[in-house]
């Protein structure tokens, strides 16, 4: 069975649209190659949102602290359906937990892992939806802890501590509207 790294991802031009294909680790290698990915944030009702620190084992930016979950949807893949599949696998959330995955925005980035040299050049579709039931799961492999926080305290650890959290992580609630 391949590892995360073997599998396709969907390679995007400047605009979005689909222009190919190569696997998670080509389109992470330096210089890096701009490909479809995907960034959920999950909030509670209070107005919370779900935070993870991203395992120590992870190919990019392992131990911070970043969104709800993130990963790439295959060639062709509806976005919402990879996403609502991998927040089951990385945080143990079914869709029957949360409100349908919404699509709010696209986050055109790109960023280098000082400590992988691995590159992101992501055209990020950012999915956001409120947790109705249940308690987080994590998959140890994928998440070391979760954490709820107040988006303004959020913010003022981004401030005072950006290498703490994943670089997208602003963009992600610039778009999100948090």
């Amino acid at each position: 069975m391949p590892g995360r790294e073997d599998l396709a991802v969907e390679l995007v031009d400047e605009a979005g649209a689909a222009v190919g294909s190569c696997s998670v680790a080509e389109a992470h290698a330096a210089p890096g190659r701009t490909h479809r990915a995907f960034s959920v944030l999950l909030s509670d009702e209070a107005g919370r949102v779900l935070l993870q620190r991203r395992a120590a084992a992870k190919t990019r930016f392992a131990g911070r602290w970043s969104n709800t979950c993130c990963g790439h949807p295959g060639p062709g893949e509806d976005v919402p359906g990879a996403a609502a599949r991998r927040l089951a696998a990385e945080m143990g959330l079914t869709p029957e937990q949360t409100t349908p995955l919404t699509e709010v925005g696209v986050l055109p980035y790109q960023a280098a892992d000082p400590a992988s040299g691995r590159v992101e050049r992501e055209w990020d579709h950012v999915l956001v939806g409120t947790l109705a039931g249940g308690t987080p799961a994590p998959d140890p492999a994928e998440v070391s802890e979760y954490a709820w926080v107040w988006p303004a305290r959020l913010r003022a650890g981004l401030a005072a501590r950006p290498g703490d959290y994943s670089p997208w992580l602003p963009g992600v609630l610039d778009v999100a509207g948090d």
